[in-house]
């Protein structure tokens, strides 16, 4: 391997010649063998941002020669169409506050750059990863500024995502909405519901976790910008802080503002551990309804089987046209991935000595990964599965018929002890509920058509009419 010599404090090393990174991010590949995992694309786009509204804000102010100012701007935007990531070297389990992340970005614009102004890879004369790309910056300010920011830019997708899985799922609450079935608690039989009231439910869940993600992001546009090492801003300055937050604010479309405690966001990841517990309550409210449809799908004849899910790949290397609920399984695994995730940014975020959190590297990285897989399973949850999703009335029905729990709407009527003597009897016998009720002379056949009609029972109120306690 061809290879060129850097100096740094530590002294020489060399590094691959054709690398656009330089010498603190080839050390940092030594040291930090650990899982081959690199930084999302998400936070390589927001940290790249993050340096583009800095030299921007600098060249503004006169700090930074417009020459070489230009140049970082230009190569900065190369990386954002997507050239030179493969340059993004640093595994994510790296030195605290992720020092080798923002260095890795450093050194990648600082050749580029360098070489649109005559220079060569490695030749930091021209532009410096320190003096000029970094500018006043620390890893300090640019790492937290661009894990809000890399999330921000993922919330949209994400949010779209439940939204429309909730719409889907709200239109086949529409079309479930005259299919009666039992009702179940404790896995148990309940009292009537109908298929179009179970899915509403569904839907406003994930509509209320969308919610709740929406309003924790509000809290990830306040930036610590301009903050440098501890907050105070040094070598920056409120000039700096405003200009860049500005730029920030006008390349991504975001209400981003400066902070109004420098000193909070520099050493807290609070904001953070909010918009992860955000998405932690999104995919607890997505398995449980990942959960049902393999419930209610069950089958097709040893189960419930009150629905039908699409089929989309075979369910057994053995067993000959077994079907299995595929996709609501990848979505359960995905959010115990994310409620994983959720964990690591809590035990991470409370982490933090003093003026920093230095373990904001894998707080980042499971805070992105989660939103992404969260991302693509509702994506696929919709379209794979509550898309084709098709009742089964007669199924629905024949189970509802064989339940008991109907017997509830007789309370208001002849009391609780009694309905509940009933409903034992039914069960003992297999009798009806309304056979046994007119044997005992309880209540007229009318009345009692009237009362135990389990459309009635779906709406709110006394089913029946009038109550005649006893």
């Amino acid at each position: 391997m061809h290879t060129r010599t850097e100096r740094d404090p530590l002294g020489e090393l060399d590094v691959p010649a054709d690398a656009y990174y330089g010498i603190q991010t080839a050390r940092a590949v030594e040291n930090f063998r650990i899982s081959n995992l690199r930084a999302p694309d998400q936070l390589v786009t927001a940290t790249v941002l993050v340096k583009k509204a800095a030299a921007e804000a600098n060249m503004t102010l006169g700090r930074l020669d417009r020459g070489i100012g230009a140049a970082i701007v230009k190569a900065a935007d190369e990386i954002l169409a997507g050239q030179l990531r493969d340059h993004f070297v640093v595994d994510v389990y790296q030195a605290g506050a992720g020092t080798s992340h923002n260095m890795n970005t450093n050194e990648v614009l600082a050749n580029r750059a360098a070489e649109m102004l005559g220079g060569k890879r490695g030749d930091y004369e021209l532009v410096h990863p320190n003096d000029h790309v970094n500018m006043s910056q620390s890893t300090n300010d640019v790492f937290p500024t661009a894990t809000r920011l890399a999330l921000l830019l993922n919330q949209g997708a994400l949010l779209d995502a439940a939204r429309r899985l909730a719409d889907s799922i709200s239109r086949k609450s529409a079309a479930f909405a005259s299919v009666v079935k039992v009702g179940r608690t404790h896995l148990q039989d309940a009292v009537p519901i109908t298929l179009g009231q179970e899915f509403s439910g569904y839907a406003a869940c994930i509509e209320r976790g969308a919610q709740d993600v929406e309003h924790a992001g509000a809290q990830l546009t306040e930036l610590n910008l301009g903050a440098t090492a501890v907050g105070t801003g040094l070598n920056a300055g409120d000039d700096y802080t405003r200009a860049a937050v500005g730029t920030l604010a006008r390349l991504t479309a975001l209400p981003l503002t400066p902070a109004a405690n420098r000193f909070r966001v520099t050493q807290s990841m609070g904001d953070v551990l909010a918009y992860s517990g955000a998405m932690r309550r999104l995919a607890v409210e997505l398995s449980k309804v990942a959960s049902d449809f393999r419930l209610l799908s069950m089958g097709p004849r040893a189960g419930l089987g009150e629905i039908a899910l699409p089929a989309v790949q075979p369910g057994s290397s053995i067993m000959p046209g077994k079907v299995n609920p595929s996709i609501p399984e990848m979505v359960n695994q995905v959010c115990f991935q994310v409620v994983g995730c959720d964990a690591t940014v809590s035990a991470a975020a409370e982490a933090g000595q003093l003026e920093l959190n230095v373990m904001m590297p894998v707080i980042a990285w499971n805070a992105l990964h989660a939103s992404s897989i969260l991302t693509n399973a509702m994506d696929s949850l919709r379209t794979r599965c509550v898309d084709g999703i098709e009742a089964v009335p007669e199924r629905a029905r024949e189970l509802l018929d064989r339940s008991t729990a109907v017997a509830t709407a007789l309370s208001p009527y002849i009391g609780y002890a009694a309905t509940a003597d009933i409903a034992k009897e039914s069960v003992r016998t297999g009798r009806p509920i309304r056979d046994i009720v007119l044997e005992r002379r309880l209540l007229d056949a009318a009345q009692l058509d009237r009362i135990l009609a389990v459309d009635a029972m779906t709406r709110p109120g006394i089913a029946g009419g009038e109550t005649k306690q006893p």
